[in-house]
């Protein structure tokens, strides 16, 4: 098969990538962003790197017409973006998903939209189920941009879905493993280790009494390829994740565990982070029982052997990087 991957350069583009690779497919990457995380399959013969955007509609048109299957997860996706440019995350989000759908829907090709937990706002009710009603604040706080756009992409997709395109969307709850993002941003994981790798104390915003159910990247590509291989998924919406929730405090306390650090762990206010625009949510665990039952996939990686691996990819990470000519001579310039 011909897999065209949008955002396939990002944490779970990449996985995914390297996933369809190792299973014999052609893979095209359309992505805006750096090549770091593809790095190592660009030399691949089966693989095709684009550098463009979703935005681009003949060059996505010309890109849908040669693949026979499509994963869309470019998005611009953080908390740092929701606050800082609300703009571009609904430009981009919006707009590009429409892009993309409309391209399929000339050629009949089947879509796999990556939507994300957010759309579940904040509604009390737990476990959150694929038709649980979703519950947002006020259009004012920027906070809930990312969350609609994710959900309008979804809307579009239900809309082509009825209109006969072959579409399976896919929420994703707290994805991590190596390659996740540039440490010290972005993820609560990744600034927890660029904190435990400098050596610096790990930061929770808040009491750390908030949950999130953290997924490790191998059990949520096996459900995101079963999604777009099976034909038992098609119309289907899917919570991609464990059901396992974790305090954000025994993460930091987990990840200080298995870095074998001293690293203190302090406690922040929220509004010293991300300020008073931003709004949290309290517990974020995600009913899977359509991912087990339609795609077959049970999440197995335990937090503690999931965190130790992807601390051990950012320590080896850190390590060559420190290695490099390049790196150390400005490290011996900076001392002079």
């Amino acid at each position: 098969m011909h897999i065209l991957i949008t955002g396939g350069a990002g944490f779970i583009g990449s996985h995914l990538c390297e996933a369809f690779l190792n299973r014999g497919d052609q893979v095209t990457c359309l992505d805006m962003g750096s090549r770091r995380k593809i790095e190592h399959l660009m030399d691949h013969p089966r693989f095709r790197y684009v550098h463009d955007s979703v935005l681009n509609a003949p060059m996505v048109d010309a890109l849908v017409t040669r693949a026979d299957l499509i994963y869309h997860l470019a998005a611009v996706v953080g908390v740092e973006h929701y606050v800082a440019d609300p703009y571009n995350v609904l430009n981009v989000n919006v707009n590009g998903t429409q892009e993309v759908l409309k391209a399929a829907y000339r050629h009949d090709k089947k879509v796999v939209f990556s939507s994300t937990s957010e759309v579940y706002g904040r509604n009390p009710k737990i476990p959150w189920s694929e038709d649980d009603d979703r519950v947002l604040g006020s259009t004012a706080i920027d906070r809930w941009c990312y969350s609609t756009s994710k959900a309008v992409g979804e809307h579009f997709c239900h809309a082509f879905g009825r209109m006969g395109l072959p579409v399976v969307i896919t929420r994703y709850f707290n994805a991590y493993g190596p390659r996740l993002d540039a440490l010290d941003r972005g993820r609560v994981i990744t600034i927890f280790l660029g904190q435990i790798l400098a050596g610096k104390p790990v930061t929770v915003v808040g009491d750390g009494s908030q949950t999130r159910c953290f997924t490790y990247i191998d059990d949520v590509i096996r459900a995101t390829m079963a999604a777009g291989l099976l034909d038992e998924a098609v119309g289907g919406v899917f919570n991609i994740g464990t059901d396992r929730e974790t305090t954000i405090r025994e993460l930091a306390e987990t990840m200080v565990r298995v870095s074998g650090t001293d690293t203190e762990i302090v406690y922040v206010p929220q509004e010293s982070v991300y300020g008073s625009s931003y709004e949290d949510i309290q517990r974020r665990v995600p009913d899977i029982t359509r991912m087990r039952e339609i795609l077959g996939v049970s999440p197995d990686t335990s937090l503690e052997d999931g965190l130790r691996a992807t601390y051990e990819y950012f320590l080896a990470e850190r390590n060559r990087i420190s290695s490099e000519p390049r790196f150390r001579s400005m490290v011996e310039r900076g001392r002079t």
